[in-house]
């Protein structure tokens, strides 16, 4: 979940496990019959971020610009909110609010869909500035975990980490309780979960992998296991429990960790992906200068990612 700056990182780190044997694309199994890729806006810097609301409507950021934009429903593209702290992943909590990765401040914020009124719900951890919350993602429960990799922005004054290293963390649904949850990641970057919030996937993008994670009833992690050799930029689920990742194109997981496929993008890099429309059965694509969007067989797993 980068900028156009960082790409050619991103791209280095992916290059190894996907330039290795492919299988043969077949996702019939994910993709509605006759589904085709469709732009459906252009003309921006670098898209990230999209999450969609309970009606359908896709939220995503055109992040070097600083601004959130929507995708309605009935296909009209508005600006949300500008400026909009650099914001990068985002998603909705189960109140209806918007919560952003604010690049420009290494914060968390929690923004009202009505007012643009903006809550700033963490922005240090034991002292110290987080490094830069990439990507979030809400469990049933309320509660939010999000990754804090370093990528150097050039919006920064300050050149080194303020982290010592780069990790996972989880925010209570309360606010009370800030923990960091995963610390043996090397860059941790895409993050989601299953929706009966038992599951926690997260892809540490510089070793090429995605691993999963049971979520105990105290909301700390167990039991990491690989599932499967690919990072991600982002990634999302549908109900049928197929995973999407991203980089070159969106990359289709069958829940057991087997590779179906790759959806094809004509960008550069596709930063990240979820499901909306009125029947969550689209997946929307934020790729480098673009959105796209695609119909699948199953809906989105999680309303908010």
């Amino acid at each position: 979940m980068k900028t156009s700056q960082s790409f050619a990182l991103l791209w280095m780190a992916c290059a190894a496990v996907m330039a290795g044997a492919q299988p043969a694309n077949d996702l019939s199994a994910v993709l509605a019959p006759d589904a085709k890729i469709q732009k459906l806006a252009g003309g921006f810097k670098f898209t990230e971020g999209p999450t969609a609301d309970a009606a359908g409507n896709v939220y995503f950021t055109d992040q070097p610009n600083d601004r959130i934009l929507k995708w309605s429903v009935e296909g009209q593209l508005t600006t949300f909110l500008q400026p909009a702290g650099r914001a990068n992943g985002m998603c909705f909590d189960r109140q209806g609010r918007l919560v952003a990765c604010a690049d420009h401040t290494n914060a968390l914020w929690r923004i009202d869909p009505q007012t643009r009124a903006i809550t700033v719900l963490a922005w240090q951890y034991e002292g110290r500035p987080f490094n830069g919350p990439n990507d979030v993602w809400v469990a049933p429960n309320g509660d939010l975990y999000f990754t804090d990799p370093y990528y150097q922005r050039p919006w920064w004054t300050h050149k080194e980490p303020p982290q010592p290293g780069q990790h996972v963390y989880r925010l209570s649904a309360d606010g009370r309780q800030l923990v960091r949850v995963a610390d043996d990641l090397q860059q941790p970057n895409g993050i989601t979960g299953s929706p009966d919030g038992k599951t926690l996937y997260v892809a540490d993008i510089r070793a090429g992998r995605t691993y999963a994670y049971d979520i105990r009833p105290d909301g700390t992690l167990a039991n990491k296991r690989l599932f499967c050799e690919a990072g991600s930029d982002g990634m999302t689920i549908d109900e049928a429990g197929h995973l999407y990742l991203t980089g070159k194109g969106v990359l289709v997981f069958d829940p057991t960790g087997r590779r179906l496929g790759t959806i094809e993008v004509p960008e550069n890099w596709t930063a990240n992906v979820s499901f909306g429309g009125p029947d969550r059965r689209t997946l929307f694509i934020t790729a480098s200068t673009g959105l796209y969007s695609i119909r699948t067989r199953h809906a989105g797993a999680n309303p908010s990612k």
